[in-house]
């Protein structure tokens, strides 16, 4: 189910934020989008703010049970125009998250990738990746930043290929000052909707979680006549999600300093 209210034809580039969690783990029955940063914010508003000043439209991913919360919230906010909604019906990993709204950005250039709790990538980050990807076919850019314990960790060759992807979900060991993401990728469309229809088929599911994970897609990307494009970032706060109440305390201090400056 898709709610759109435009025409989404010959959008240059679609910010697509897969967002169907329940923020269970911040202690919250609402959907983690909608969760309070203070001052009136929240990681929606501003999440869309940022993505808004670079993307023609945005689609958020949500679940059954979120979408009408959030259509409520876009709805009031006069953003129906370019906010759609796509609905994921059961929350069975990001990249199937992502290609629910393939209806929705089929027809851009590219895609911009940002997870749902990804608060505190900034605008320069977004700006510098969709410039990078500049809508060229079969190039993907990966925005990464040097982690002291990085949870995912990209693996490049000498000549900056994209070679492999460790997660530690999946009870592989990160290297310290490894190339974690900051949860934000850029993708060109023509192509890529196909490209993971055949990995879907060839790939093997997690050891630990069981699922079809979207980041190895990207090395999978790589080997099969894509350019994946590293982005070096050099703050590593942009990395950090919203996962637990920790994180959540962390962002709210950290904006609220930001507003009293």
């Amino acid at each position: 189910m898709d709610t759109a209210g435009q025409d989404c034809k010959q959008m240059r580039l679609c910010a697509v934020v897969p967002a169907a969690g329940r923020g269970t783990r911040l202690g919250t029955a609402m959907p983690k989008l909608l969760t309070p940063l203070g001052n009136g914010e929240t990681i929606w508003s501003v999440l869309c703010g940022k993505l808004l000043a670079v993307a023609d439209h945005v689609n958020v991913i949500v679940s059954p049970e979120g979408e009408p919360l959030l259509r409520q919230v876009v709805e009031r906010e006069g953003l129906a125009a370019r906010v759609s909604l796509s609905v994921q019906a059961e929350p069975i990993g990001m990249g199937d998250a992502i290609f629910c709204g393939y209806p929705v950005w089929s027809e851009a250039d590219a895609i911009l990738v940002v997870w749902g709790d990804q608060v505190f990538v900034s605008a320069e980050t977004l700006n510098k990746a969709s410039t990078l990807q500049g809508g060229a076919a079969l190039t993907a850019v990966l925005p990464v930043v040097a982690l002291p314990e990085p949870y995912v960790e990209y693996l490049f060759t000498g000549d900056d290929r994209l070679v492999a992807v460790r997660q530690a979900r999946e009870g592989d060991v990160c290297a310290p000052g490894g190339f974690g993401d900051i949860g934000t990728f850029v993708l060109a469309v023509p192509d890529l909707h196909r490209t993971w229809t055949r990995y879907l088929a060839e790939a093997s599911a997690g050891a630990l979680t069981e699922e079809i994970n979207f980041l190895p897609f990207l090395p999978y990307l790589a080997s099969h006549g894509w350019k994946v494009r590293r982005l070096l970032i050099d703050d590593p706060r942009e990395a950090r999600g919203i996962n637990t109440p920790d994180d959540l305390a962390y962002f709210r201090s950290l904006f609220s300093a930001q507003r009293s400056q």
